[in-house]
């Protein structure tokens, strides 16, 4: 165990760790809309995330032709394509989710099934989807041409704040602060409020549920788009099972929080970042799956309602 590099690298660590984090809260988000709404662990959401990374993968070098030899862009053609990437990612990502909502949940639903039928519907779409994408790709990494040139924006002791790790931060920030608004202050965000308090209830008042329940698969998978675009961004690889390892840490983030509570998916998120990239500069990068995994036996076991987590009859989104 190195100890010293914490003290001799704090407050880089801590910003890598935010980028990270923010990363994780996006894609927790869609653990979280979705629990929220049906008491259902969406596990096809790191699958959700794994189709947006190969959207922008697609876009980039198919469609607009960009190669790993093609220099960096810069100015308002650079703006440009990230936004059109950004746009893409989210809504590959959100349609993979309506699709899933609709081929594996809603008609077992409709019939009644109990919520054991759906996750393990949930369970056999994730690996659907997942070995889909590894026949196609042969199991083969495939890099997306590098179109952000990665310089330091500011340099201050030591601590450099990349061009893309800026990113990551801002536009996580601004993607989550957007969704937090609207489930807050929009009719239709009332009604995803009303219907993760009581179904029945909800049905009464006029709620077309299955409405809610799309518009919440719709979100969640919008915000985790939006979080294969930021991967993207910094790492620039993709592989059929880049899901796995990050819907773990999204979902242990999410429970961290207390699942089915969007500002406890932020604040879950953030920690498990944190504690991630300050343990594996401690023990090695080698070992943070095996953090992550501790943490999420621990909350289990010491509070399983998560930091903000309610009782579970009365967990809000």
């Amino acid at each position: 165990m190195n100890f010293s590099v914490v003290t001799s690298q704090f407050w880089q660590l801590l910003l890598n760790g935010l980028a990270v984090g923010l990363i994780y809260v996006l894609i927790s988000l869609g653990y979280t809309m979705v629990y929220g709404v049906l008491r259902l662990i969406n596990f096809a959401n790191s699958e959700i995330f794994m189709i947006g990374t190969f959207a922008t993968v697609i876009v980039s070098s198919q469609v607009l032709h960009y190669t790993s030899a093609h220099e960096a862009l810069h100015g308002f053609h650079l703006i440009l394509v990230l936004l059109l990437l950004l746009v893409v990612s989210m809504v590959f990502s959100a349609t993979t989710a309506i699709v899933v909502e609709l081929v594996a949940y809603r008609r077992l639903r409709a019939k009644g099934t109990n919520r054991l039928a759906s996750l393990i519907s949930a369970i056999g779409t994730s690996i659907v989807l997942s070995e889909g994408v590894r026949i196609l790709t042969k199991s083969a990494p495939v890099p997306t041409p590098r179109l952000l040139s990665k310089f330091n924006i500011v340099t201050f002791h030591g601590v450099s704040l990349r061009v893309d790790t800026a990113l990551v931060i801002v536009g996580a920030l601004v993607l989550y602060f957007i969704v937090d608004r609207f489930v807050s202050k929009t009719l239709l965000g009332k009604a995803i409020r009303a219907v993760s308090m009581s179904e029945d209830t909800s049905k009464l008042m006029g709620i077309n549920l299955n409405r809610v329940i799309s518009a919440t698969f719709l979100i969640g998978g919008l915000v985790t788009g939006a979080a294969a675009f930021f991967y993207m961004q910094v790492y620039e690889t993709t592989v059929f099972n880049v899901g796995f390892n990050l819907g773990l840490a999204a979902f242990t983030a999410a429970v961290l929080g207390g699942i089915g509570n969007i500002r406890g998916a932020f604040y879950g998120g953030l920690t498990l970042g944190l504690f991630e990239e300050f343990a594996s500069a401690v023990i090695g990068g080698q070992w943070k799956s095996v953090t992550v995994f501790t943490v999420l036996v621990l909350v289990l076991l010491l509070r399983p309602n998560g930091l903000f987590g309610e009782a579970i009859t009365q967990s809000r989104v």
